[in-house]
Formats: C-alpha cells, structure tokens, sequence
C-alpha cells in the first residue's frame, strides 16, 4: 500500500489537456446584462460582435439546462431585453445584419473613446430598430449611410464625425425626431435640402467639412440654439438663415466669407467669423447683431470700423485682432457692456502701444476722453460734454441706462449718484476700481431693471447674499477681489448667463455655480481651484466656456472631456502633468477630445 493518499478530486492528467479558450464576452457579463438590459463591451479589442450577444435574449442561458432555483438573483427566466449596447474602442470591421435581433435598443455606442473602430459600411437592419434613441458612428471609415438608418422613427442623436462620408442620403429628412446631428470632420460637398425638414433639431455640427454653401432649408430649423459651419470653404451665407430664430451660437471661422452674413436672428449671442476676408462691415449686418455678447472678427481684412458698432449695446467682447484697422472710432467707448477689446496685430496709428498694453479698461477711458474733446471743440465750453466733468454722467444714465461710478477709489458709493437715478430703467452698473469693501447696499432700490454688475477691482471679501435679489441679472463681474466663497442663494439667479471672478482667492469651484443651469460663460483663472467635479458640470447644459487657468490643479478628470457643450476651456497656468503642454496648446477640441480618450472602459 502507498504510503501516499491519493487527493479526492485531483485530475491527474490536468497538465496535458489543452485549456478552453477565454470566451470574447465572459458569460458573467452575459448574465448581469440579462439583468440589467445594458451590456458594455467597450475597448475589449473586439474585431466583430460574438453571436452570443446578438442572439442574448433569445438562446436560453446555461441555468435553463441546470436545476432550477427560486431565488430572486437566479430567475433566468425574468431576464430584461437588452436596451443598452456599448461597443466603443474596439476594432470592429463590420456589423451582422443580426443586430435586429435586438429590437429593443435604445442606445447602440460605437464611439471611439481609446481605438478607431474600423466600420466601413453598415448593415441594412438597422432600419429595423425602432426604439434606437442614439447612433454614434464617430472615428470610423464610413463612406456611406445607409437609407435605412433614415427610417428610425425614434432617434434623438445622431453622431458621424470623423469618418469619410461625402455624401447624406436624401431620406435624412424622415427623422423627425431627431435633435443633434453631428457631421463634423468628413468630405462633405454639400447637403440635402432635406435637413430643413428636421424641425426638431436644436444642435447641428457641419465644421472640417468641404461645404461651399448652405441650403436654403436650413433656415426652416427653428428650434437649432447652435450651427457650426466652420473650417469649409464658405462664400456667403443664405439669407434664408434668418428663419432660425432660436440661434444663439453661430460659428463661421476658416472660411472665404467676404462680408457678415445679414441674419436679423433674436436670440443670437455669439457670432465667431474669424479667419476670413471680411473686408468691410456694414451698417445693415450691424444691425442684425442686436442681442450679441461675443463678435470674433479676427484673422480678416476689415480696414475701418463704422459708428454702427456703437449700437451693440449687449456686446461685452469684441475681437478684432489681426486686421488693418488705422484708426478707432471714439464712439466704442459708448458700449455700456464691453468688457474685452481685442486689438492686436493691426496697424493702428494715434494710439501708443502702452496704451494698448494696459488692457481694454484704459482704452475705453481713453476713448471716451476723445468724445469729450471732440464735443467741447464743436459747440464751445456751454455744451454738454461726455462723459460729464460731474459726480454723475447723466448722458448714460438717460440715454444708455447705466449708471458709473469707475475708478474713484472710493469706500462707498456716494447717495448722489444713486439719486440721479431715480425713476430710470438702470440696466447696466459699474462700480469697478474703487475701494468698496461691501455690497453696496441701495443697488437693490435697481431690482426692477437690473441686468449687468461690474464690482470689479474693489476689495470685496464677501459677496452679499443681497445680490440675488437682483433676479434680472445676467452678467456679474466681480474679478480682482478678494472673494473665498459666493452665498448659496446665487443658485437663485434664474437667468445669469456670464460670472467674471477672475484674480480673486477661490480655492475650490464655487458650490453654487452648479446650480445655476444658464450659465454659458464662467471665468475663474488666476485663484487656487485644486479640483472642480465634471459629473456636476455636465448639468450645465448651456456652459459653452470654462477658463480655469492659472490654478491649482494637479489632475484633471477625463470625465470633463463629456462636457460637450463647451467651446472654450482654458487650463493654461495650472500644475497637471497630463494633458501635456502640446495637448493644451491645440484648444478645446483637442484637450476634450483627449480627456475623452482616458476614460476608464
């Protein structure tokens, strides 16, 4: 007899059989998503999707052959249809025409978060899945679409850029439904008129595409807030454009546009027509830009500056660098919001270069200096001059309803000035570059009217829980100043679209900013923000520029790369080793699109 037992259940011959090779999909996975209608098979380096998941809800699982329990967590049989499918960052070639297998999917994922896929056509039966919601094809090779795609009643999102479409089927008319279409980064010629039919759309993206013009149809969308057309090669703009009277953002730079287009839209706020040959701005176009905040006209060839601009009166940034403006109208200064003025890069003559050097502040006043001169040598010292020699500039609280008090370096704001403006609709204040040390507290008596602060370069350490009785308020600008914090109340201002806080001492990203869900535009470089939290920012849907540079920030989260409403995000200045320098340097889309791609799978 051995001297050795021999172990219970030990196969012998375990070292010479062959192992089972690894399943692509492990049947764990397989089994939660029975459970749960969701299956992630991002970045597993898939070259085609396993049968087993097309045919999930229809095969039997394994427990079915096994003895059967009745315990909650093993009731196969209550198995959930699959409504989920994600399939990014693999290396798929093509889709089985069984994808209609799973009929009830909601989402079908092949964006590209690590790794291109490698799709270069599409199966027909993705026409057959009704209940789709979202189609993101990103990074692929497709060439074509398929028709049957057009027929998806349902689709919400439909996402294509980067990839090598040249052409859109007419059918893209039939989705009715849908409200982002994404096109960017293809070989586009032109487009259907049948895109006008698409009367649900609020965001359509057309930029790095080879379009010399627009359909007329697009003027029919009257629900897109956002259209960019940039880097194409664009002659003019149809007029028919004018008909989309929810635009607020429109982006036309890198392209041959020899003039503004003419689009009298209401809601426009922000118009980006750098990098092209405008040459001559003209009062009609001027005209049509009554409610815009941002006009970039950089990278073009505009000689001279008509008085019409003066008549901007929401217009707080400007930029007109690199052109050939020689002169400057005095009539700039007269822009009650205007907060940046770009001017580099232009042969300007009668201005020093130290004066261009101190910032758009020391411009204006200087500017405004020359209205005064200008209208003393007209009509002799008994003519009323601007701005007024008194305590109060009554010509801009009559006729441009703001109310200043600039650069006076006082503690407090005198009564005076508030009692000239008794009985005025005052929209506009500016108190910047004083000595306040509190909230001036008879800005209330202003709640009616009140839409734009400036307590900019003061000395506030608190902001006052009082200013968010001022429920008109769109814009407040409070940089260079002391502030740690901002009250809980401010989530209270329903229509603020612009913060400045710029050069004061936050050390994290302010509590009620994210709550403020109209927000587009929040400025924070120059403090000591150590984090912010992209889950939270994401809820702010209109967020469209985020400047967080010169902070304290040693990482930045991927997950910010989602935030896909922003168009400007600045993190210059700030520790963080990834995204590296040359990353930051190629702007947003390139930060974003890089933060997009370290998103753990």
């Amino acid at each position: 007899m051995s001297h050795f037992k021999r172990a219970g259940n030990v196969d012998s011959l375990a070292g010479f059989r062959t192992p089972k090779p690894e399943a692509a999909v492990p049947y764990g996975l397989l089994k939660a998503a029975r459970k749960s209608g969701q299956l992630n098979l991002s970045g597993r380096g898939l070259t085609e999707v396993p049968q087993n998941v097309y045919r999930l809800n229809i095969d039997d699982p394994a427990e079915a052959q096994e003895n059967v329990s009745f315990r909650g967590s093993d009731r196969w049989w209550e198995q959930t249809d699959l409504t989920k499918l994600l399939l990014s960052s693999n290396q798929l070639t093509q889709l089985s025409e069984d994808i209609k297998l799973l009929p009830a999917l909601t989402i079908l994922d092949l964006f590209l978060q690590l790794h291109d896929n490698q799709l270069s056509s599409l199966p027909s039966a993705l026409g057959e899945l009704q209940e789709l919601q979202q189609l993101r094809l990103s990074h692929n090779k497709l060439s074509s679409l398929p028709t049957e795609v057009c027929s998806l009643n349902n689709l919400r999102s439909l996402t294509l850029q980067q990839n090598l479409l040249e052409t859109v089927p007419e059918e893209i008319g039939e989705l009715g439904n849908l409200t982002e279409l994404d096109l960017s980064n293809n070989l586009l010629k032109h487009l259907p008129s049948s895109v006008g039919r698409l009367s649900a759309l609020r965001k359509i993206s057309l930029c790095h595409n080879k379009l010399s013009s627009l359909p007329d149809g697009l003027g029919q969308l009257a629900n897109v807030k956002l259209l960019d057309c940039s880097h194409n090669q664009l002659t003019d703009v149809p007029v028919s454009l004018a008909g989309m009277l929810a635009l607020q953002q429109l982006y036309l730079q890198h392209n041959k546009l020899r003039r503004l287009p003419q689009l009298p839209a209401p809601a426009l706020r922000e118009v980006f027509a750098g990098n092209n040959q405008v040459e001559l701005l003209e009062a009609e176009q001027l005209s049509c830009l009554s409610a815009v905040t941002l006009l970039e006209l950089r990278d073009n060839k505009i000689r001279n500056l008509p008085e019409e601009l003066a008549l901007l009166l929401t217009l707080t940034r400007l930029d007109l660098s690199n052109n050939d403006i020689s002169t400057l109208p005095a009539s700039l200064s007269l822009l009650p919001n205007l907060k940046v003025l770009l001017l580099e890069g232009n042969p300007l003559r009668g201005i020093r270069r130290e004066l261009l050097a101190k910032g758009t502040s020391d411009l204006l006043k200087y500017l405004r200096g020359r209205i005064k001169e200008e209208a003393e040598g007209a009509a002799g010292p008994t003519a009323m001059t601007l701005p007024s020699e008194g305590l109060v500039n009554t010509h801009n609280i009559k006729t441009l309803k703001m109310l200043e008090y600039i650069d006076k370096q006082a503690a407090s704001v005198p009564d005076e000035v508030f009692d000239a403006a008794a009985h005025q609709a005052i929209t506009s204040v500016n108190f910047s570059r004083n000595q306040l040390t509190a909230f001036p507290p008879r800005l209330l008596e202003l709640h009616s009217s009140l839409s734009d602060i400036n307590l900019g370069f003061n000395r506030l350490s608190c902001c006052s829980a009082d200013i968010c009785s001022l429920q008109k308020l769109t814009h407040i600008d409070l940089r260079n100043n002391q502030l740690t914090d901002l009250p809980s109340e401010m989530k209270n201002l329903s229509k603020l679209r612009c913060i400045v806080l710029n050069h004061n001492r936050f050390s994290s990203f302010p509590e009620a900013l994210y709550q403020i869900v109209t927000l587009e535009t929040v400025m924070l470089g120059n403090n000591q923000v150590g984090g912010v939290d992209p889950s939270r920012l994401m809820q702010l849907l209109s967020l469209s520029t985020l400047d967080l540079s010169n902070n304290d920030l040693l990482n930045v989260p991927p997950e910010l790369g989602l935030c896909t409403s922003l168009r400007c995000l600045s993190l210059e200045g700030n520790p963080f080793r990834t995204p590296r320098a040359a990353i930051v340097a190629k702007g947003t889309n390139a930060v974003l699109e890089y933060l997009r791609s370290r998103i753990p799978t």
